[in-house]
């Protein structure tokens, strides 16, 4: 694997964040073109976030959450998966590879997966190549 992606992951605080973490702790070995966004809930990422993630250059966006029916805040992980299924049809239409936008549910504890996760991603990413919407959006600027 020559390219090496960038890959934004917005990780909620109470289980992505705490999974990512304990990777990290483990000694997990796992890529590091990963750039980790904190956010208190899954359910508070905007879709705004994302496009512009995009338009700043990522080549692919993580989001993680709670497991359906543990998220802290009751409902968060729900509202995010509707978001991301509105999210996942527009950012095809603008021509962007469905592999590029990923939803995953990550425990505090599964930081062993959290490491196969982001190396499995950043592996499909790197034989896509680099994301070309920066581009194409900077032109209609």
């Amino acid at each position: 694997m020559n390219y090496k992606p960038t890959i934004i992951g917005f990780l909620c605080n109470w289980c992505s964040y705490t999974g990512a973490d304990l990777a990290g702790t483990s000694r997990q070995k796992y890529e590091d073109k990963i750039r980790i966004i904190r956010v208190m809930c899954s359910g508070r990422i905007e879709p705004t976030f994302v496009l512009d993630a995009f338009r700043k250059g990522a080549d692919g966006i993580l989001i993680c959450g709670c497991h359906p029916g543990d998220c802290h805040y009751h409902e968060g992980n729900y509202k995010c998966l509707r978001r991301f299924h509105l999210l996942q049809k527009y950012t095809q239409q603008m021509g962007i590879e469905k592999e590029r936008l990923r939803l995953e549910w990550i425990s505090a504890s599964e930081g062993k997966e959290f490491a196969e996760l982001v190396d499995e991603m950043s592996e499909k990413i790197a034989s896509l190549g680099k994301c070309m919407v920066k581009e194409t959006l900077d032109t209609y600027r």
